[in-house]
C-alpha cells in the first residue's frame, strides 16, 4: 500500500506560498517576543504592557493561520486578500502607535521597523498573488 502524495504546487503559487511562510515566521517571532517579553520591553520601548501583550498574543494564532494558508497547494485568493487587509491595518496601527503613544526612540524604531517589514512582505504577497491570478510570476 502506498502513501498518498499531494500533487506538486502549481509553479505560480510557490513564491506566494513562500511569502506567506515568511509572514508566518515573522509574526510568530514578533508575537513571541512581544507576548513573552512585554513586561521587560515596556520600559525601554515606552509602550504599555497592555498594548504589547495583546498585540503579541494576536500575532501567534495569526501566524498559525498564515502557515496553514501557505500549506495549501493553491492558497485561496480570499484568504490572501484577508491577510493583506490585516497587514495594512497593522501598518496603519503601527504608524498611529509611533505617532500618538509617545514611545521612546527605541520604541519608535521597533514599531516602525515592524511596519516596514510588514509592508515589504505584503508587497511580495500582493505581487505573487497577481502572478497566481495571471497564471505565472
Amino acid at each position: 500500500m502506498s502513501t498518498p502524495v499531494l500533487p506538486a504546487a502549481p509553479a505560480a503559487a510557490r513564491p506566494l506560498r513562500a511569502a506567506l511562510r515568511t509572514d508566518a515566521l515573522a509574526c510568530a517571532g514578533s508575537g513571541l517576543v512581544m507576548a513573552a517579553g512585554s513586561a521587560l520591553l515596556s520600559g525601554p520601548l515606552g509602550l504599555p504592557t497592555a498594548l504589547l501583550l495583546p498585540a503579541g498574543l494576536f500575532l501567534l494564532p495569526f501566524a498559525a493561520l498564515l502557515w496553514l494558508l501557505a500549506a495549501r497547494a493553491e492558497p485561496g485568493v480570499r484568504g490572501v486578500r484577508a491577510v493583506l487587509a490585516v497587514n495594512a491595518l497593522w501598518i496603519l496601527g503601527s504608524v498611529a502607535v509611533a505617532a500618538l503613544l509617545g514611545p521612546t526612540v527605541l520604541g519608535v524604531v521597533f514599531v516602525l521597523a515592524q511596519a516596514a517589514a510588514v509592508l515589504g512582505i505584503s508587497a511580495a504577497e500582493a505581487f505573487f498573488l497577481r502572478g497566481v491570478l495571471k497564471g505565472s510570476v
